[in-house]
């Protein structure tokens, strides 16, 4: 068979991933302090871009500057002057050395002088005292971290330099709970070339600093060590410590008395008394900083009707540069390189105009789906999946997925996310079906009105949403309640 070459047309549509699609499907993801980061990176790199906003202010300072010495000049020839003002500094030392009559060479005429400086303006320098000046917990820069807060202590405590050096590896490996986990003891003497003796005393030592139990490496060696500070070191006290942190879990005070062969009184004296004592004495040295949260959009209520309204406050306000425009003019190299430069900025600044759009659409979208919620609170809240926002606007789940992903709405309920607007249904004995977040908002307030004394089961939990046409299994509340870190009942049960 003769082999042969022939040309056939074929129409098809295919989706390339060009670079400004990609960039276009980036930004769209981004969370607002990601995109800030990026644009910020991206004017660095293009110098096309600039900030409008910024230009803006600059220009305006610049006129303001020209305008007052205009004035400032217009003034001065009008008055006839051509020296500095009177209150300038050098005319007030002249002022001040004036002699007057009776007054001896070089004195300093006092009243002229406080009289000139009176109406002198303040010098740069100057700075507000006393009430005006922040406090000093206003100027520190950073919290106070627990590994500072025990090596303050380590300096002023009588140790050999061979000792702090192995008291500053022991407080480098603290979590931040403040135990001594990993690695163990011994690999710290031989890290530091001492004997496991030293190692020992010393930590003996820092487990006594502020706060006291740090360094302990079980939660038993804590509880001791605090025990024994604070004087309350009994042999019940001791003996639940070390025996039964289990049953005092699970508040079984009955078979700890029974195994302790003790009143049930006396172990309820003790229970409380270890109560008292912190399981984790590092925490109040915490050094996570609290993450503040701008919301992307505003949900406004005016009348009966919602309005959403991006926010740009903080994004910055791109243009291209004037500069560059006058310059395609030039060689044909740079005439070359400021085209590209300008087709990546229009193309970065229709993409962030194009996410800012999608995101509103997006947000108007579940006003439709949760008219209610806004209207009457969370037990309004009700099932949505991504798929009926995205066949509302006409886009894909995938779209939708990235646009609600660290995307964050202030609304009349609160400043919330928008995945939070995407919850599982419930079935109802009605025939409604209510939002799994609706749910669980029911079954805490429930838990928040039950006698302590006599806890809630999680089975009569599925009996009181029953009787509010809830129908849900057992094991799905006990799910929820995990996921609200609410306790079992056994657990919430209080004895004294």
């Amino acid at each position: 068979m003769a082999m042969e070459i022939k040309q056939h047309l074929k129409l098809s549509q295919q989706l390339v991933m060009t670079p400004q699609l990609q960039q276009a499907i980036k930004l769209l993801q981004l969370s607002r302090m990601e995109l800030v980061e990026m644009v910020r990176e991206e004017m660095m790199e293009n110098p096309v871009l600039e900030d409008s906003v910024e230009s803006g202010q600059e220009l305006s300072r610049e006129r303001d500057e020209v305008g007052a010495e205009a004035d400032q000049d217009a003034k001065m020839m009008a008055a006839g002057e051509t020296e500095l003002a009177a209150t300038d500094t050098s005319r007030l030392e002249k002022n001040a050395e004036v002699k007057t009559e009776g007054q001896a060479v070089g004195e300093i005429d006092w009243d002229n002088y406080l009289e000139n400086y009176a109406s002198a303006p303040p010098m740069p320098g100057s700075r507000p005292t006393g009430d005006d000046l922040p406090s000093l917990e206003a100027t520190l820069t950073r919290r106070q971290s627990l590994f500072d807060h025990l090596s303050w202590q380590l300096k002023l405590a009588p140790f050999s330099p061979e000792e702090q050096a192995v008291g500053l590896l022991i407080l480098g490996n603290l979590d931040p709970a403040g135990y001594l986990k990993d690695p163990p003891l011994d690999e710290i003497a031989a890290e530091a070339e001492q004997p496991l003796e030293v190692a020992e005393r010393v930590l003996a030592r820092i487990q006594r600093f502020d706060p006291v139990g740090v360094g302990a490496r079980t939660l038993t060696e804590c509880l001791l060590i605090q025990a024994r500070h604070y004087g309350d070191d009994d042999d019940i006290v001791v003996a639940i410590i070390e025996r039964h942190l289990g049953n005092l879990e699970k508040k079984n005070y009955t078979a700890i008395a029974r195994d302790l062969a003790q009143p049930l009184e006396e172990i309820y004296e003790a229970a409380k008394v270890i109560m008292e004592f912190d399981p984790r004495p590092g925490r109040l040295y915490s050094t996570d900083e609290p993450q503040y949260i701008t919301p992307d959009v505003y949900i406004h209520k005016v009348g009966d009707k919602f309005f959403v309204v991006p926010n740009d406050d903080g994004l910055p306000k791109l243009k291209i540069s004037s500069f560059y425009r006058t310059a395609l003019a030039g060689s044909p190299q740079a005439r070359e390189y400021i085209q590209d430069k300008l087709r990546s900025a229009q193309w970065l600044i229709r993409s962030i105009q194009q996410r800012q759009r999608t995101i509103v659409r997006v947000t108007e979208s579940i006003i439709k789906f949760q008219h209610e919620y806004f209207d009457k609170g969370i037990a309004y809240l009700k099932p949505l999946i991504l798929r009926d926002v995205a066949d509302d606007i006409s886009m894909h789940e995938s779209t939708i997925s990235r646009v609600t992903t660290n995307k964050y709405v202030h609304t009349p309920q609160g400043l919330l996310e928008l995945k939070f607007f995407f919850n599982s249904g419930i079935s109802r004995t009605d025939g409604d079906d209510v939002a799994s977040a609706a749910v669980k908002t029911k079954i805490k307030t429930i838990i928040a009105g039950e006698n302590g004394k006599t806890p809630l089961s999680d089975q009569r939990i599925v009996e009181l949403l029953l009787d509010q046409h809830i129908d849900i299994a057992r094991r799905t509340v006990a799910k929820y309640r995990e996921q609200l870190g609410i306790l079992s009942s056994s657990k919430r049960r209080q004895v004294f």
